[in-house]
C-alpha cells in the first residue's frame, strides 16, 4: 500500500489521539488530525480503508530494556526474560507484556532487546481500535520511531509531552516536569548528552547543547522512518489472518470441479463394471449423482449433462470459460503445494479475458518468485504486481493466464 495511516494511541481513553496519512512514494502528509478521545476514532474509520494502520504507543507507557541473557534457543531467552527483570520491575511479572525485537541495528553488547507494557493497556487499545472498525497489524513504541542521531539525542514535543530517542534501545516520553528533574541528572552523565530537536522544546535549568533541526509534525517525523525494529503485536496479541470472501468461491469452484471429475471416473469406471452393468443402469447413475450435485434440477437427461455442467461452471467463473478455467485451477493448486507460505487474500476470476487475478501474502520475498515460478512451469503466463512489506508480512499480486 501506498499510504499508511498512523495513529498515536492516548495513555487514557479520554485524551486526544492524533492521526496522520502518509504517502510512502512522495513522502509527504496527505491529511492530519486530531480527535478528542478514544471514542471519537469511529470518525476516522473511513481513512482506515484500503490502507495499511500503524498505531503508535506512547513511550511514557513502554519500559525499553537491552539484556545479554545466556540461552541456547530465542525460546528459552525469552522465557527467561520476564524472571530476570522480576526485581526492577513495579508491577508483577503476570501483569505484563513482553514484546521482543527479531532484529535491531547491531549491538555487540546485548542478545535480547524487548518492549514491556501492561497486559491491560494493550487489550485497551485493541479494544479502542476494533471498536472503531479499525483493522491494524502494527503497533510501535512512538520514542523507537525517533531518528537516530549518532550521539546526539533527538527530542519532539507532542501534546505536553517530550518524545527522546537516546540510542538504539533507549528512550523515553517525559512530561515537562520529568524533563526539567531529569535534566539534572544529564548534567552528571559522562560525557554529558547534546540533543537535536524538531520542535520548539522547554528550556532547561542546566547547559546542555541543543541543536535545532528543521521543524516537523511529531506523526510526520515518525512516519519518515524506515527503520521499524519491533512489532508490540505479537505472541497473544498476534493479529490473526482472516479468511477472505474469496475462499467461499474457492470453495464452489472446487466443489464444482470435484463433481466434474467424479462424472469423469465414473464414465471411465463404467468400463470395468460393463460385465455386470446394462448402459441403462450406468445412465441412471450419472442422473442420480449430477440430481444429488444439484438437487434443484427437474429434469435431466444424459444427452445433456455435459452442456448443463458448462452451463454451472459459467454462472461460477462469470463467463463460458470453463475450458480455462478449470484446468488453470489444478495448475494453481500444484503450485500452492510448491509453496505452503504463501496464502491467498483474494481471488477473482475474469471470464471475458481469461485471467486469473490472485492477492496473496506471504513472509518473505521469495515466497512471490518461487510461486511464480512454479507457475510458469505450469506454462501459465504471470503477470506479478508490486509487493509492500506490511510489518512481518509481505503482500503481493499476480495476473494469471494461460500462455
Amino acid at each position: 500500500m501506498s499510504e499508511t495511516l498512523y495513529i498515536r494511541l492516548a495513555s487514557k481513553p479520554e485524551q486526544a489521539i492524533s492521526w496522520l496519512v502518509w504517502s510512502t512514494n512522495q513522502q509527504e502528509i496527505i491529511a492530519s488530525g486530531e480527535v478528542p478521545d478514544a471514542q471519537a476514532l469511529t470518525s476516522i474509520s473511513d481513512k482506515a480503508r484500503q490502507r495499511q494502520v500503524v498505531a503508535i504507543a506512547p513511550g511514557s507507557d513502554v519500559l525499553l530494556k537491552a539484556l545479554t541473557v545466556p540461552a541456547k534457543s530465542t525460546k528459552a531467552m525469552r522465557q527467561a526474560v520476564p524472571y530476570m527483570l522480576e526485581d526492577e520491575l513495579a508491577q508483577d511479572v503476570d501483569e505484563l507484556f513482553f514484546a521482543f525485537a527479531d532484529k535491531v541495528h547491531s549491538d555487540s553488547e546485548h542478545n535480547c532487546h524487548v518492549a514491556i507494557i501492561e497486559r491491560q493497556l494493550m487489550h485497551a487499545w485493541l479494544t479502542q481500535l476494533n471498536s472503531a472498525g479499525i483493522k491494524c497489524r502494527v503497533m510501535i513504541p512512538e520514542t523507537l520511531l525517533m531518528p537516530l542521531e549518532g550521539d546526539k539525542w533527538s527530542v519532539i514535543a507532542h501534546h505536553g509531552q517530550l518524545v527522546i530517542r537516546q540510542g538504539v534501545w533507549q528512550g523515553a516520553t517525559l512530561d515537562e516536569r520529568q524533563w526539567q528533574f531529569m535534566a539534572q541528572h544529564w548534567q552528571q552523565m559522562d560525557p554529558v548528552p547534546s540533543f537535536v530537536h524538531y520542535s520548539p522544546i522547554p528550556a532547561l535549568p542546566v547547559t546542555i547543547e541543543c541543536q535545532e533541526a528543521p521543524a516537523e509534525l511529531p506523526l510526520a517525523l515518525f512516519a519518515a522512518q524506515s527503520q521499524r525494529d519491533i512489532n508490540l503485536l505479537q505472541g497473544e496479541f498476534a493479529v490473526k489472518t482472516e479468511r477472505s470472501p474469496a475462499v467461499k468461491y474457492w470453495a464452489m469452484a472446487a466443489s464444482l470441479a470435484v463433481v466434474a471429475l467424479l462424472l469423469q471416473l465414473g464414465v471411465k469406471g463404467s468400463q470395468w463394471y460393463q460385465l455386470n452393468q446394462t448402459t441403462a443402469q450406468l445412465e441412471q447413475e450419472i442422473i442420480d449423482t449430477y440430481k444429488q450435485a444439484f438437487p434443484n434440477t427437474k429434469r435431466v437427461r444424459i444427452a445433456t449433462i455435459k452442456s448443463q455442467l458448462r452451463r454451472k461452471v459459467a454462472e461460477v467463473s462469470g463467463g463460458g470459460a470453463e475450458a480455462s478455467f478449470l484446468p488453470m485451477l489444478a495448475k494453481l493448486e500444484s503450485a500452492f503445494k510448491q509453496v505452503p507460505e504463501l496464502q491467498t487474500s483474494a481471488l477473482r476470476y475474469d471470464g471475458k479475458r481469461n485471467e486469473l487475478r490472485l492477492q496473496a501474502e506471504a513472509s518473505t520475498y521469495q515466497a512471490f518468485d518461487k510461486f511464480k515460478n512454479a507457475l510458469e512451469k505450469s506454462r501459465l503466463a504471470v503477470t506479478q504486481g508490486a509487493q509492500n512489506n506490511q510489518g512481518n508480512r509481505v503482500t503481493g499480486s499476480f495476473s494469471i493466464k494461460e500462455s
